[in-house]
């Protein structure tokens, strides 16, 4: 195995603490491996704006330290290199680094590695006595180019018998991590006045989505970062309130997105940054799930509808950053949605948080329409290899027991309501609405009275007098903004209904079975099933069957037909309870 140049005395030497503070170690200075090591060029970098500790800065370094000790990083594609670009070395050890953590889990593929600076590696001590137990283990060579006092340093692990080395790495870790800490706190403060700053961003890490940082503009004194709307993500956002209006579902959103490849903000982001999508996410406790990407799903669109991002509001741990009058300090001048435009979208939000509409994941035209007459619960459509398709009672799934669970041929309901939603409102006109949105305070109100209804439970725990007078000025900030939301007058929304010239019954023959299904929901279409009696039935017995349309479209339908209120669909018999239309003319059941 390669060895260095190094004698005994200068191996088994301890660093005096001039050695320390200077960052060399005795006798590593004229180190040079006699025969050539295969070196990974290691390079790591917290905020990709940085251009103090650029990558091309730490590529200059670690090859000019790795030539002089007789080390090869190959080149072309056999480079060996590890670069892990807005990677925080506080909060991210080096095995979970996306690129560095590849190369410690195949260690034969390698002899050393090499860092600028002792920072790029760690600056933790916990991260460090799991690094220098590694390179024991595997007898691996660490280099820096530039210690913490600037000089070389060379931790050389080939030795499993000499404790050296990695009482030297703790010792260096141990300073690391003081210099980390302080740091921490100085960017912690930074960070804290920053978010008072109106328009200040405060630069790394990933804006909200429907964003991109920019420079600040000279009107505005021109120091530092704003936010300005991302074009790209912005068209992104619109798309998905375009599509909950005309009454898609959040689910039906999400999968026509990853369809069409439309990034997701976590990828989006990564895109932009020039690293590799996906990840991890969450798994079990303590455990990670690594994603080649990660795809929309309802819970980050609503996530993303509901923040008050969207306002152009600063949050901090997802609540608002108010200045001394309780008014929202804005991220940007030009924020993505209005008031009403937000509160719009959440009240669309709201109502389709208990049932959240429709599936595209099945075929069946009646999903939310058909219901057993016995429990009232919804049925569901059931295959079966080699069977006709079924609609079923679902009791025993939702947890109750229905003492006549109805089952029926699914061709033979969908013809029946499919004939009778055509008959009752095919000659119906549609028409196009267009809501224009109000306004009304009080959604913020109320979030902002139970965001004071919480501060106000920390009241009294202050210990010092600077506490109190900062919980204070909160508390009094929060009750202006409340006092002002008081003051504000609300304004209705207005509703245009323009005609489209067209029928439900032109709609319906364009439409697939996903709109057609939408259509019978929004109609307000119910279709109630009794269970059927023994028997070779060969179609459908219509005395077990009650359809009903109750809606906005219950006047148009009765002005169409001439009928009054209270006519049931099953011929030949007296009007059911609550029941709006029946068939025009009587069918004969089959026998």
């Amino acid at each position: 195995m390669p060895t260095a140049t190094l004698t005994r005395d200068q191996r088994n030497s301890s660093p005096s603490p001039e050695d320390m503070t200077t960052g060399s170690l005795p006798g590593t200075e004229g180190t040079v491996f006699t025969g050539t090591l295969r070196g990974v060029r290691a390079i790591r970098l917290s905020v990709l704006t940085d251009e103090t500790t650029s990558p091309e800065r730490q590529r200059e370094a670690d090859d000019l330290v790795a030539a002089s000790l007789g080390i090869d990083c190959g080149e072309g594609d056999h480079l060996r290199e590890a670069v892990d670009l807005d990677v925080s070395a506080s909060k991210t050890g080096p095995f979970d680094r996306p690129q560095l953590g590849r190369w410690l889990s195949n260690p034969d593929s390698f002899d050393a590695l090499v860092w600028w600076r002792f920072d790029r590696a760690i600056r933790s001590m916990a991260h460090m006595h799991e690094l220098a137990k590694w390179a024991r283990e595997h007898r691996k060579v660490l280099v820096f180019a530039e210690g913490i006092g600037g000089g070389r340093l060379v931790f050389d692990f080939r030795n499993p018998m000499d404790p050296m080395a990695e009482l030297q790495m703790l010792m260096l870790a141990f300073a690391a991590q003081v210099e980390s800490q302080s740091i921490s706190d100085r960017v912690t403060g930074a960070m804290a006045a920053m978010r008072k700053m109106p328009l200040r961003w405060r630069g790394g890490g990933r804006p909200p989505y429907g964003y991109m940082p920019a420079p600040m503009p000279k009107e505005h004194g021109g120091v530092g970062w704003t936010l300005v709307p991302d074009p790209d993500a912005v068209e992104v956002i619109e798309r998905i309130v375009r599509e909950l209006l005309d009454k898609r579902t959040v689910s039906a959103v999400a999968a026509e997105l990853n369809a069409d490849g439309v990034l997701s903000p976590r990828d989006y982001w990564a895109d932009k940054m020039g690293r590799e999508r996906g990840g991890k996410t969450g798994g079990a406790k303590g455990q990670h799930v690594v994603r080649d990407t990660f795809k929309w799903t309802p819970v980050v669109i609503t996530r993303m509808l509901r923040s008050e991002t969207l306002l152009g509001w600063k949050l901090h741990r997802g609540k608002p950053v108010r200045d001394a009058a309780g008014n929202p300090i804005m991220a940007t001048e030009q924020p993505i949605m209005t008031r009403e435009e937000f509160d719009r979208i959440g009240a669309l939000l709201d109502s389709r948080s208990i049932n959240n509409g429709d599936r595209h994941d099945t075929d069946a035209l009646l999903l939310r329409v058909i219901h057993c007459d016995a429990c009232g619960g919804r049925m569901y459509l059931n295959k079966q290899e080699g069977r006709t398709p079924t609609y079923k009672c679902n009791s025993l799934a939702r947890g109750d027991l229905c003492d006549l669970p109805a089952n029926v041929r699914g061709d033979w309901v969908d013809d029946f309501v499919s004939a009778e939603f055509l008959r009752l409102v095919g000659a119906i006109p549609t028409t196009h609405v267009v809501e224009i949105p109000g306004y009304d305070p009080e959604p913020e109100l109320n979030s902002t009275v139970a965001e004071f209804r919480e501060h106000q439970q920390q009241k009294g725990r202050q210990k010092s007098r600077h506490a109190a007078a900062e919980w204070q000025a909160h508390a009094d900030a929060l009750d202006a903004r409340i006092a002002d939301l008081e003051n504000r007058e609300k304004r209705e929304p207005q509703r245009i209904v323009t005609p489209t010239g067209r029928t439900y019954a032109d709609e319906w023959r364009e439409a697939g079975t996903d709109a057609r299904r939408a259509m019978l929901v929004d109609a307000g279409a119910r279709l109630e099933v009794k269970r059927g009696t023994r028997g070779g039935w060969r179609s459908l017995d219509l005395r077990r069957v009650e359809f009903s349309v109750r809606g906005e479209l219950d006047p148009a339908i009765e002005e169409l037909a001439g009928l009054r209120p209270g006519l049931s669909t099953i011929p030949g018999s007296a009007p059911a309870d609550g029941s709006r239309v029946r068939l025009a003319e009587p069918v004969a059941a089959a026998a």
